[in-house]
């Protein structure tokens, strides 16, 4: 474990009302109360109905808002039922989540997903770029190949590095308490940043964080990989006690 400054992003998913507000104002008392953890960013992505809400009772700059995706044209039109990068950051998102497995599912292509991060990026948005193999590619043997494909399938070269996370999240790890081996998983994130910085032609590539079935138990395996710059938790952030433990076992 690096003493850089490491991000905790929780992605609410479908989850939460007004309410809910109590989580976050927890995470920011237990946060602003211990110094130790000056050295932690935290995000917590959630959904549209809530960000403009949130926004204006969250009084605190230890915690960000994020959006979980946004349609892909820019600005406002004719798309019902849809949300633009330019109305999540006039509502106080920070960050958006983009490219997530869930709705790659839902037939997002790389196309739509480069047409997202390029809207994204104009509004000035820190975008969490997702990427993962499912089983049957880490079966075979493919999942660099995949990693790679879904890198060179949705950025570009001329995209702002410093405003993109890259968050690997293994399919077949999302909500199944199954997670990858620690030298496994520190080759994975070490040829991710190989990747991008042979794509980006830089040698400060984007930030690398991990998800999937993160919690309090098991993130003390993560700590010893310096590799990894923070990570994406999913249904663990949707609790104010769950998404503390992480951070303080994480710093045990």
């Amino acid at each position: 474990m690096t003493n850089n400054l490491k991000y905790f992003i929780g992605n609410w998913k479908m989850f939460g009302d007004f309410g809910s507000f109590k989580i976050i104002h927890k995470i920011n008392q237990y946060i602003s109360k211990n110094k130790k953890f000056n050295k932690c960013k935290i995000v917590l992505c959630v959904p549209n109905t809530l960000l403009d809400f949130f926004n204006k009772k969250l009084k605190s700059q230890l915690v960000s808002l994020g959006a979980q995706n946004c349609h892909q044209e820019e600005g406002y039109g004719a798309f019902t039922g849809s949300v633009s990068a330019l109305m999540l950051k006039k509502m106080g998102a920070k960050y958006i989540i983009l490219g997530h497995s869930e709705n790659r599912s839902e037939g997002e292509t790389y196309g739509i997903i480069k047409r997202k991060i390029t809207s994204a990026l104009k509004q000035k948005l820190n975008v969490i770029f997702c990427i993962g193999e499912n089983y049957k590619e880490k079966k075979n043997g493919k999942t660099f190949i995949t990693l790679r494909k879904q890198i060179k399938g949705s950025l570009e070269k001329k995209f702002n590095k410093n405003k993109i996370f890259i968050a690997y999240e293994p399919i077949w790890s999302i909500g199944t308490n199954k997670i990858p081996k620690t030298n496994e998983l520190r080759n994975t994130i070490k040829f991710i940043k190989r990747d991008l910085n042979f794509f980006f032609n830089t040698n400060k590539c984007p930030k690398i964080l991990y998800g999937g079935s993160v919690n309090p138990k098991n993130i003390r395996l993560f700590s010893s990989i310096a590799e990894i710059d923070g990570f994406l938790i999913g249904g663990a952030s949707q609790s104010s006690k769950k998404f503390i433990d992480i951070i303080k076992n994480y710093y045990k």
